[in-house]
């Protein structure tokens, strides 16, 4: 009735904080409809309450913005209480404004954890059609390792279709990758939607996963030593340009997590002059445990193992160069050998993709940072750069099927925000095109005589000694370059079975080459006796070292769904009730 009446509830405040509780999102649109319906105008003697279609519309293109804050919807919004029926001549409070015209929009500047974690919840909430988020498992310090998904049917793996995974702020001062990726989640989300084809075919073909920030706890470190430098003498050499060197590098426990992972490559040099050992699922060696394992590290290996990806990168910072395995030299005392995998050709081509498509990283004239990569294009083997041992390339790809790279994405690893948008600008096709070169080669299904996917089956190429598995339901995919291969599918119990394959230079997509294997007696093996490995490989963390972060993270999860969300501080401290009805699953 009054201006007092309108003031004094929580539907007030409410439209007040809307703005800033959902980072800007929708809350134009809401603050009208819900005035309209709240305080609405008079025509005569009737009130002029707002269109059903118009409250429809704004609940479907606003509801993520709530669902990411995990806040219900409100009310006084909801269509099927106030909108009975669609009234000819009803009111349209929006009706006066001109939308913009639809664009993706970033805002190009560096984010905190706590902002990294609210924008991919609310972009998977905007996709939920295409997205989804989900948590490794904790850092250190006790902070999410959230992951963003793109499919599309987020949170399932699909036949034959592809996984891949994008990798940033391993090290917590190398912050360029972070925010590309971030910048990239909203990019393939908004692009997806406004009928960009080439995102939607991507998305529709791929799953992408993309993990922003390994290490959290790390970047926490580097962000305050920049924010300390502000107040220093500008003519030092330090702030964003310098830091980095040093301080946020590694964990919260001080682990560098690129030398935390197990060292297989020096398994693999051990052991390979026997024509009996297997150079592909390397297993975990039990005397790993015995050392200090990152929480970090432990999350990304259960990762690594439980989906079945297919290619990957690592974003780095202090160079602009691609890196790719092996890392670890095959002469311990030689820091700097050329060590190729048995894949050396196809790590190039994946190499040469990101280098090729990004603006500045194979010019010749393209200023580096100490190193001299021009005479190779800007790609170069990780050993022959410099050798170390216990890097995640190494691991992804002797224990699993996935090839990892990584890229060094410039000289400065904590650039200027001012840098963020060319940055993007020069590595957006890079990212793209490498997220699409994962459909080349061949893939398939290894099935049964009755038409059962075989898990576990190995696909091997003749001339290449590296052998791929199939997953869950049989299927599987290898990274090949065009040519003409030997292919043969075998399995324990099963038959083995050769095909011949040739893949043409113009192949847009990956050749589909299925196999059905025919069960025969099963005979001991020589393999099985001298090497172990099937079984092996099978067993994680043998002695339970982490047994009491599962037990920590339970209980932390039971503790947050009893307390109240974030938000709710706005309303519990002012006279009136507090809104139950915004809480969600009262």
């Amino acid at each position: 009735r009054t201006q007092l009446d309108a003031e004094s509830g929580p539907e007030y405040l409410l439209l007040t904080v809307l703005h800033g509780l959902l980072n800007g999102e929708c809350s134009p649109d809401i603050r009208l409809v819900g005035c309209s319906v709240l305080a609405p105008r008079c025509r005569g003697d009737r009130a002029a309450k707002p269109c059903r279609s118009t409250c429809e519309e704004l609940r479907r293109q606003c509801s993520h913005a709530f669902e990411a804050i995990e806040m219900a919807w409100p009310y006084f919004l909801d269509c099927d209480r106030f909108f009975a029926s669609t009234e000819e001549g009803c009111y349209d409070p929006l009706a006066g404004l001109s939308p913009d015209e639809p664009s993706t929009i970033i805002q190009f500047t560096y984010t905190t954890n706590g902002q990294m974690y609210g924008l991919l919840k609310r972009t998977a909430a905007k996709c939920s059609h295409i997205a989804q988020v989900y948590s490794l498992g904790r850092s250190t310090e006790g902070r999410d390792l959230l992951a963003i998904e793109f499919s599309r049917n987020p949170g399932q793996h699909e036949l034959m279709e592809p996984e891949i995974k994008l990798v940033g702020n391993m090290h917590g001062n190398e912050v360029l990758g972070r925010q590309l990726l971030i910048y990239l989640a909203q990019y393939l989300c908004s692009e997806y939607t406004l009928g960009n084809e080439r995102v939607q075919a991507l998305v529709n073909s791929t799953r992408i996963h993309i993990l922003a920030s390994m290490n959290p706890d790390g970047y926490e470190l580097a962000a305050a030593e920049v924010e300390d430098s502000s107040d220093r003498d500008p003519n030092q050499q330090e702030g964003p340009l310098m830091n980095g060197w040093t301080n946020g590098r590694g964990n919260a426990q001080n682990i560098d997590l690129n030398r935390n992972f197990p060292d297989l490559t020096s398994v693999l040099y051990r052991n390979r002059r026997s024509r009996h050992y297997r150079t592909d699922h390397i297993p975990i060696p039990d005397s790993f445990w015995f050392g200090k394992v990152a929480p970090e590290t432990y999350a990304m290996m259960k990762w690594i193992r439980s989906i079945p990806f297919v290619q990957s990168a690592s974003l780095h910072g202090g160079e602009l160069v691609i890196s790719y395995p092996f890392d670890f030299s095959r002469h311990p005392q030689e820091e700097r050998m050329f060590s190729a995998t048995p894949d050396e050709l196809a790590f190039k081509h994946l190499a040469r993709t990101y280098a090729d498509s990004h603006a500045t990283m194979s010019n010749n004239d393209t200023d580096r940072c100490g190193a001299s990569f021009y005479r190779n294009g800007g790609i170069i083997n990780g050993a022959l750069w410099y050798s170390f041992a216990g890097g995640m390339s190494d691991f992804n790809y002797l224990h699993t099927n996935c090839m990892e790279i990584t890229v060094e994405l410039g000289c400065d690893k904590y650039p200027t925000e001012a840098e963020l948008y060319p940055e993007w600008k020069r590595n957006k096709e890079a990212l793209l095109s490498f997220m699409e070169s994962v459909h080349r080669g061949i893939k398939g299904v290894v099935r049964d005589m009755d038409g059962y996917g075989i898990k576990g089956a190995t696909i091997a190429v003749r001339g290449i000694r590296k052998d791929v598995t199939t997953a869950e339901d049989g299927d599987y995919w290898r990274l090949l370059n065009p040519g003409t291969h030997i292919l043969t599918a075998t399995a324990k119990g099963y038959s083995r079975v050769s095909k011949r394959v040739r893949l043409p230079h113009n192949m847009l997509r990956a050749g589909v080459v299925n196999f059905v294997l025919k069960k025969v007696p099963l005979e001991p093996d020589i393999d099985d006796h001298f090497f172990p490995m099937a079984d092996s490989w099978e067993r994680f963390d043998p002695y339970n070292q982490f047994e009491r972060y599962g037990v920590v993270a339970r209980g932390e999860e039971g503790l947050e769904r009893q307390e109240k969300p974030w938000w709710w501080n706005y309303f519990s401290q002012f006279s009136f009730s507090p809104p139950t009805w915004l809480l969600r699953n009262v």
